[in-house]
């Protein structure tokens, strides 16, 4: 399969909340923000506010972008073709993510990957997602 994924269409503008907001702030520097525990240093994601593992405070930082992939499924039956899956950060946390700039054929499980940024058309946001590194 030749088809190289690149235009994302979004539905709808994700809302951002206290909780979201520097994320999508990163994210529009170019930025891939994930949160880690204070108390037990783990590094989670989905952002929230309290460690999923201790209960601890959080703080932001800024990931490396490095990635492996875990798991994908190739949507070959739409149009255009893309391709999802989960992404393991080199900090631990797993993401769920679109794969773009790639021949959709040459995706493999453990594939080193990177994030890269695109912004939704119109008024939404610049969104994180990977690409072969």
């Amino acid at each position: 399969m030749a088809y190289v994924a690149r235009k994302i269409q979004f539905v709808g503008t994700p809302e951002t909340n206290p909780e979201t907001k520097p994320f999508f702030e990163g994210a529009a520097e170019g930025k891939l923000m994930i949160r880690r525990c204070t108390s037990c240093k783990k590094a989670h994601w989905y952002p929230r506010e309290l460690c999923p593992f201790c209960f601890g405070n959080c703080e932001w930082e800024q990931a490396s972008g490095n990635a492996k992939i875990y798991t994908y499924s190739v949507m070959e039956r739409a149009t255009p073709p893309y391709a999802i899956g989960y992404v393991t950060l080199a900090e631990g946390p797993s993401v769920l993510t679109n794969f773009v700039d790639t021949d959709l054929g040459a995706l493999k499980i453990g594939l080193d990957v990177k994030v890269t940024f695109i912004k939704a058309e119109g008024d939404g946001p610049v969104l994180p997602f990977f690409t072969p590194a």
